[in-house]
């Protein structure tokens, strides 16, 4: 009887190995037309099914990610308004800090602000007084 299992085994193994083998377009130049034509329905209904679970896993993906954009504009949004809430002002310079000595307070939260735009190499620097407008 175990004879007999395992000779069925292997013959069923063969079967499998002609017919991926087939899949693979290997050793179809003798298949009929209507074995042809068998082998191209299952192909055409195994990249159905692999199409179909690539854009399930895409869409996934696209999801993931607009939920992600969606955190991301809140927290701007939130940062945002709680910049705007401080009522700061922001003074960006790239190569160089504010020193004491530019900025000049009279006691009545009014600032005296030197500052400069640079393009190009550094050069001597020219500062402009700019006062607050009441």
């Amino acid at each position: 009887q175990a004879r007999g299992e395992t000779y069925g085994l292997t013959k069923k193994i063969e079967q499998l190995e002609i017919t991926k083998r087939k899949m693979l377009g290997e050793g179809i130049d003798v298949c009929s037309i209507e074995e042809l034509h068998q082998l191209e329905n299952q192909l055409e209904r195994g990249l159905t099914r692999i199409r179909a679970k690539k854009y399930q896993l895409l869409r996934e993906e696209i999801d993931k990610l607009k939920e992600e954009e969606r955190n991301l504009i809140k927290e701007n949004k939130e940062l945002n308004e709680k910049l705007s809430g401080m009522g700061a002002i922001v003074v960006a310079s790239s190569s160089s800090t504010l020193t004491s000595s530019e900025v000049n307070t009279d006691g009545n939260d009014n600032m005296e602000v030197e500052t400069g735009l640079f393009i190009g190499p550094p050069e001597p620097r020219q500062f402009k007084k700019i006062y607050p407008q009441s």
